[in-house]
């Protein structure tokens, strides 16, 4: 026999927004891992590449912030990928101190053959909901991501 506690409406509501919410990124998550290690490569690798192909060379900081991660992980993924040949590592001219990452030429060609397949990929998991649905829950979603982002701390 199931049990389920009640905290209230609206708590009951939240949570159970939360849990389906974990619950659909964690499968998400999950194909989309399979799908990006069929290339040979690591989610955190095919998010550097995924990166630095649409928004071209950038420093190592500015890749870690946009890829939410740490300095440690960015250099650790960036190493792996320059043993791949698949990225470089070019100082500035204009101050010595920062160290940019782009693409090689094997790493563009790598990048421009494997996106797409991706983004088919990704297009089959979103299928499930109709084009508006995609446009509502995306607008929710960020709409909740700002507001946890924006809401004090306990």
């Amino acid at each position: 026999m199931k049990t389920t506690r009640q905290y209230g409406r609206k708590a009951d509501s939240a949570l159970s927004m939360w849990v389906k919410l974990a619950r659909a990124y964690a499968v998400l998550q999950h194909r989309s891992d399979d799908d990006i290690r069929s290339y040979g490569l690591t989610a955190p690798q095919f998010g550097v590449l995924e990166t630095l192909g649409h928004l071209g060379p950038m420093l190592t900081g500015e890749l870690g912030r946009k890829r939410l991660v740490s300095g440690g992980n960015v250099t650790v993924v960036v190493d792996n990928l320059i043993k791949q040949g698949l990225v470089e590592r070019k100082v500035c001219a204009e101050d010595r101190r920062q160290i940019y990452v782009q693409l090689t030429a094997k790493g563009r060609r790598l990048f421009e053959k494997i996106f797409p397949k991706h983004v088919e990929f990704i297009l089959s998991l979103a299928g499930v909901l109709t084009e508006d649905e995609q446009q509502d829950l995306g607008r929710l979603l960020k709409k909740l991501g700002l507001g946890v982002q924006t809401a004090k701390s306990r």
